[in-house]
């Protein structure tokens, strides 16, 4: 008799493994099957083994769903006698939720508990090109904000007097410092930024009185001097982070202000933040109360499946100035967790992440669209019938390989142990952040809100990981939606403009009380300005802007109507449609040339033909598009203000196609759809 070999062994062994696996399936004609399975060459049998294996092993090994903290078909509850105003169904009563921990309920107190919780462990990071990160301890920092803020009160200010302190800096450990040393003595701490322009930092310098500056670079130091020079000022003091020259010393001097070293000057309960990325800025008043009701309603929704605890490491690279990244730092140091800082440099980011290996990152949708833009197309090329076939005819799975490996490569670009990410700003494609959701593997919230609600009012919970809604109402606020009759939408149906009240509201704008007016009604409700409707399970979705303005997808806000007086000084425009969508990172529009005048202008420009072949020509569109951001610049309009590109059409908008009002005034919402497909493609060409 033949000698049985190791490999014919190893074929009995799948051969009864088939066998047995059929008969617990109960699969008809068994015998015949097994027949078959007998007659199969030992290469694929023990494939087919190998599958049964692997399948096993995943169903035993696979993750678990989330248990939602609550019924996903219905995550909020109407109010009592008004149908209109829900609250979140994790409250157990009607009562906001204003604090989670006890001894925590000032910011002065969150890091007081963080430096306990933590042990002294490490608290404020940063690094060197090329080098770890170094660590400042809760007590070090502490120690360090005691310091600067006793400095502050010897140079004249104080809780009753002067009070508002400026930072004028980019994320790093003396932001932090800086702003514990104001809650420290009960200061008030006033964000600068410079994305507004010279102008906006004289008028919050003038709007707050403000005689301290903390500063980190030398060219912002000059920045400011330049908005102050030659005029009235309340500015008495810069405190200059990095190292520098008598040069800059005498340049203060010349204006009445003393150039102080942050080094140097080392030997309560309100701050104040800048609202706005149009006009002035506004002064918002933010309580201490006010961010820690925010910030409870993270933790509340989080606690079960994702409590942050004194492990954690988060990446600060969002603006301080902003109160996105301000509620989630102020959720991680209640934590006793630590926070590292990024370079500065945006495009050092992912370096960054390599080294620091956080495990929370909050993002805004600009980055979510780069991160999906740079894989998606390798995804785009494997259809899923191609995936299926493969996997048909091999058992070794050549796309899962491949899958695998990028899925990990983008884990690993963020430093392979983020558990916890939250997008907010702007609305964020649905097909991003489901992708996105899927490929990183860690719960991805979404959130919704504006700084005069410290942050956010809305915000998705865990479990429910559907897309293109914002979420129900956090545990510290109610939310309503008002009629909006010019627009036709009407509470009754569900819709409106969407309302919030409850602790994390502001207090009003600082010496403003006809915008705070406009803002707060008389019942405390905070009007948004956004449109919303209620779906089905009692989550909110953006629907509309109630006036014209809208945010890019990096957060800015735009006024078109701004941007559309300034370019319709052009000769050769008749008309012009200035469009953007916040989930686009910058602007385009649709004009109309002026029949009249455009054939002079044109043959200026060497460009001549018939009205419709002109407005045909591309030559035409670039040099149309060359004069009106020279005027956008001329008008003082800011990079992000500016169109991208344009498109000709040659029909004026009027009242007889339903693009004007009877009072001339644009129909924006009927210009945006009749101009979709043209304004697609533009968006399409730039992404190109």
């Amino acid at each position: 008799m033949k000698a049985r070999t190791p490999h014919s062994k190893a074929t009995d062994v799948m051969q009864m493994q088939a066998q047995e696996l059929l008969r617990q399936l109960q699969i008809p004609e068994l015998e015949d099957v097994c027949q078959y399975m007998h007659s199969l060459p030992a290469n694929i049998l023990m494939g087919v083994g190998a599958l049964a294996a692997l399948t096993t092993y995943w169903y035993a090994t696979r993750p678990k769903a989330l248990k939602p903290p609550c019924d996903l078909n219905m995550q909020s509850v109407a109010m009592t006698g008004d149908g209109y105003v829900r609250r979140s169904i994790l409250n157990n009563n009607d009562e906001h939720m204003t604090h989670y921990y006890s001894d925590a309920r000032t910011m002065y107190e969150v890091f007081l508990r963080g430096m306990r919780v933590s042990i002294d462990r490490p608290c404020l990071g940063s690094r060197k090109p090329n080098q770890p990160y170094k660590w400042l301890s809760y007590r070090e920092v502490a120690e360090k904000a005691e310091c600067i803020g006793s400095a502050l009160l010897h140079r004249g200010h104080s809780q009753t007097g002067d009070k508002h302190i400026g930072i004028f800096s980019q994320n790093r450990p003396e932001w932090t410092i800086s702003e514990l040393a104001c809650y420290t003595y009960s200061l008030v701490c006033v964000p600068l930024y410079d994305t507004l322009g010279l102008e906006a930092i004289e008028y919050i310098i003038d709007q707050a009185a403000i005689s301290t500056v903390i500063c980190d670079l030398v060219d912002k130091v000059r920045l400011i001097l330049d908005c102050v020079s030659g005029k009235e000022h309340t500015l008495k003091t810069i405190v200059v982070m990095e190292d520098f020259d008598k040069e800059l010393v005498a340049c203060g001097q010349q204006s009445g202000i003393e150039i102080l070293s942050l080094k140097d000057v080392e030997v309560n309960l309100k701050s104040l933040f800048g609202l706005g990325t149009t006009g002035n800025p506004k002064g918002g008043m933010l309580t201490h109360g006010n961010v820690i009701a925010n910030c409870a309603a993270f933790i509340k929704i989080t606690e079960v499946h994702c409590m942050l605890n004194l492990h954690d490491i988060h990446m600060s690279y969002l603006p301080l100035a902003h109160m996105f990244e301000r509620v989630v730092e102020g959720v991680i140091l209640v934590h006793g967790a630590r926070i590292g800082y990024f370079q500065g440099d945006i495009r050092l980011l992912m370096d960054d992440l390599k080294t620091l290996q956080p495990t929370v990152f909050p993002v805004v949708p600009r980055l979510l669209n780069r991160m999906f833009d740079k894989v998606s197309w390798i995804y785009l090329n494997w259809t899923y019938t191609r995936r299926i076939q493969t996997f048909l005819r091999t058992v070794v799975q050549p796309w899962l390989s491949i899958t695998s490996f990028l899925l990990c490569a983008l884990q690993n670009s963020l430093g392979g142990r983020v558990r916890l990410m939250i997008t907010g700003a702007a609305p964020v494609s649905p097909t991003v952040l489901t992708f996105l959701r899927a490929a990183l593997g860690c719960q991805f919230y979404e959130g919704y809100g504006q700084t005069e609600c410290t942050a956010g009012c809305t915000m998705s919970v865990p479990g429910d990981w559907t897309a293109g809604h914002v979420g129900a109402p956090l545990p510290c606020n109610y939310v309503k939606l008002a009629d909006v009759t010019e627009m036709n939408y009407f509470a009754a149906n569900g819709e409106g403009e969407v309302c919030v009240k409850g602790p994390n509201v502001f207090k009003g704008y600082l010496n403003d009380p006809e915008k705070t007016k406009e803002a707060l009604d008389q019942d405390g409700w905070l009007h948004t300005g956004d449109i919303g409707k209620w779906l089905p399970n009692g989550i909110l979705k953006i629907v509309d802007r109630k006036k014209h303005i809208f945010k890019l997808a990096q957060g800015e806000y735009i006024a078109p109507e701004k941007v559309e007086n300034i370019y319709i000084r052009s000769d050769p425009v008749a008309q012009i449609f200035v469009h953007g969508d916040s989930l686009q990172a910058c602007l385009v529009g649709i004009v109309v040339p002026d029949p009249d005048f455009l054939p002079g202008w044109a043959k200026k420009k060497g460009i001549e033909g018939s009205y419709l072949e002109m407005c045909a020509s591309k030559e035409l569109k670039n040099a149309i598009l060359e004069d009106i951001l020279r005027l956008g610049k001329e008008g003082g309009l800011k990079s992000f203000e500016q169109v991208r590109d344009i498109s000709l059409h040659t029909e004026m908008f009027s009242v007889q196609n339903g693009l004007l009002t009877p009072t001339l005034k644009a129909k924006r919402t009927d210009l945006r759809s009749h101009f979709q497909e043209q304004i697609d493609l533009l968006y399409a060409k730039i992404k190109m």
